[in-house]
């Protein structure tokens, strides 16, 4: 048994990259509980393993002390003295009692503890192998599919992809490849557990570093995305090189490139848009393919604005079932109201009749009634008040008014 069990751990060292010293720390531990289980002993024991000639020794540790009141956990200091004159009180002494059909135990216990060792060093290698995929891209095989999930056959593992993470626009049939994204790993009592997504945004940032080499080596970078799988997502570039069109490169000559990742996603429309500081301009950009006259930005929510489009452009703007207003305020972190250019006029000739009237209002205000006046007489340097030095007295009044109601 001995030359086979060291046999066997040069042969998972080799093959399986399992320590032999992690084997046999672990067949210790276990050696010692048979022990305990096997004889009917609950005293201290430990197991130690020959690594140079493979025998298993038990043996029982018992501390040296005065008076003895466990035989099986202590021993007398005048019987420890007899043994080796140089113990003291309160030392360890290991006394041998490996049974002599101890054997037996240890080859069954050294299987089980090396079956376990091995798929626990499996499952960390895959898991080691796969963490390192996270947030990237990985090409699949689709094994099978039920109610839940689509099983995907990433090589050594198999990934999952729930409802969530499926394309609505996809049929996933066996022994499709598919170019997944890894969303993350999970090293679960089980085995390793691979969650995998194809539409997750991220998927599309993966791709376009994979066609577009200016994206890869940082030139161009994508700065947000907003999508919605299967059907449309806006794409918004910036490039670090003032002689690149960041957009221009995105696309492609031809729409090359990025009609690659359109037949990837399977069909998937893509507006691609540049990005800039100017949050005006930004906004305007990211409803592209509708024209903007005006971004008008809300006083009152630093993240709201009004856009005005012309009006035979409104519905373009808004898009199908209001889309592109959508993936616009997704891609800008905006809340956009898009109004038509004869609606935005009318609403701000209404503010501004609005304010004419109150300000008309105010400056026609009467004056204060003559039994409010003071009863003491004025200085005779005094000047009288009348009702035109009152609306002269604070001249912001009225004017704040108007400009409050031309703002909104």
């Amino acid at each position: 048994m001995s030359k086979e069990l060291l046999g066997a751990l040069d042969v998972l060292e080799t093959e399986k990259g399992i320590k032999k010293e992690v084997i046999i720390e672990a067949l210790e531990a276990a050696l010692v509980s048979a022990y305990k289980r096997n004889y009917d002993q609950a005293q201290n024991v430990e197991v130690t393993f020959d690594q140079r000639k493979g025998d298993i020794h038990v043996f029982a540790v018992k501390k040296v002390v005065d008076q003895v009141y466990d035989s099986r956990l202590e021993v007398g200091l005048d019987d420890a003295l007899a043994i080796n004159k140089g113990y003291e009180l309160g030392d360890d002494i290991k006394f041998e009692v490996t049974p002599k059909n101890f054997g037996r135990i240890a080859a069954q216990t050294a299987k089980q503890v090396i079956m376990q060792r091995v798929r626990e060093a499996e499952r960390t290698n895959i898991y080691d192998q796969y963490s390192q995929y996270e947030n990237e891209i990985v090409t699949g095989e689709v094994e099978r599919q039920d109610s839940r999930f689509v099983y995907v056959n990433l090589g050594k593992v198999e990934a999952v992809m729930g409802r969530q993470d499926q394309m609505p626009n996809e049929t996933y049939r066996i022994h499709d490849r598919i170019k997944v994204y890894v969303t993350r790993v999970e090293n679960a009592t089980k085995g390793p557990q691979v969650f995998v997504s194809r539409t997750a945004a991220d998927l599309l940032k993966r791709l376009f570093e994979q066609e577009v080499p200016e994206i890869y080596d940082g030139t161009v970078e994508i700065m947000a995305i907003a999508r919605e799988a299967g059907d449309r997502a806006k794409v918004a570039v910036r490039s670090n090189n003032p002689d690149i069109d960041p957009v221009g490169t995105s696309v492609g000559p031809r729409g090359q490139r990025v009609q690659t990742i359109v037949n990837e996603l399977g069909g998937e429309n893509m507006d691609i848009v540049e990005w800039t500081d100017d949050e005006a301009k930004f906004i305007a950009n990211a409803l592209n393919p509708a024209e903007v006259l005006d971004v008008i930005f809300d006083p009152n929510n630093e993240r709201a604005c009004e856009v005005v489009v012309p009006d035979y452009q409104l519905s373009l703007a808004i898009g199908k079932r209001g889309q592109n207003a959508r993936l616009a305020a997704k891609l800008t972190g905006y809340k956009i109201d898009i109004k038509s250019e004869s609606e935005a006029s009318a609403i701000m000739e209404a503010d501004q009749a609005a304010a004419d009237a109150t300000a008309e209002a105010d400056t026609s205000a009467p004056a204060p009634a003559d039994d409010e006046a003071p009863v003491s007489e004025p200085a005779p340097d005094a000047t009288p008040t009348s009702t035109d030095d009152v609306a002269s007295a604070d001249p912001t009044s009225a004017a704040a008014d108007t400009d409050d109601q031309s703002a909104d």
